[in-house]
Parts: C-alpha cells; sequence; structure tokens
C-alpha cells in the first residue's frame, strides 16, 4: 500500500474535453425529458450507467470522463469561486 499521497493534474485539453461531454450528455438528457443535474450526480454517485440516456451516445460519452478527476476539479471550481 502506498503511504505517500498521490496526486495529478488534468491538462487544459482534458478539462475543455470534460466540459463538451458533460455539455453534450446534459443536453440529451434535457432532450429526453430528464432532470439532467440529478441524473449527471446520481451517476456520478453510483457509477451505474443507467443514470445516462443512450440518447444521442450520451451513456458511452460520460464513460470517457474519469469520476476522480471530475470529482476534484467540481470541487476545485466550487472552492476557487
Amino acid at each position: 500500500m502506498l503511504e505517500e499521497t498521490q496526486s495529478f493534474k488534468i491538462k487544459k485539453d482534458e478539462k475543455m474535453e470534460m466540459k463538451e461531454i458533460l455539455t453534450a450528455v446534459y443536453d440529451a438528457l434535457k432532450e429526453k425529458g430528464y432532470n439532467p443535474l440529478n441524473q449527471i450526480v446520481g451517476y456520478i454517485l453510483s457509477e451505474d450507467p443507467t443514470y445516462i440516456t443512450n440518447h444521442n451516445n450520451a451513456r458511452a460519452l460520460i464513460r470517457k470522463i474519469d469520476r476522480d478527476e471530475l470529482l476534484g476539479e467540481l470541487v476545485k471550481f466550487y472552492l476557487d469561486h
């Protein structure tokens, strides 16, 4: 087991891709009549892909995002604002 804290940094391109993916997933959920925020939060907390619709390939898209990196970015954004 590791005894040192590990760290990682997300490159700007990866942040933009993450935003684009989340936007596409959000739009697909909204188009299908779901509450996008509730569905995305449900997915993040559970990692259960059934929270995300297959519409516009949203389920496959969201799986491209590393949940740990996404959570890190969300916390950083919240603390910076």
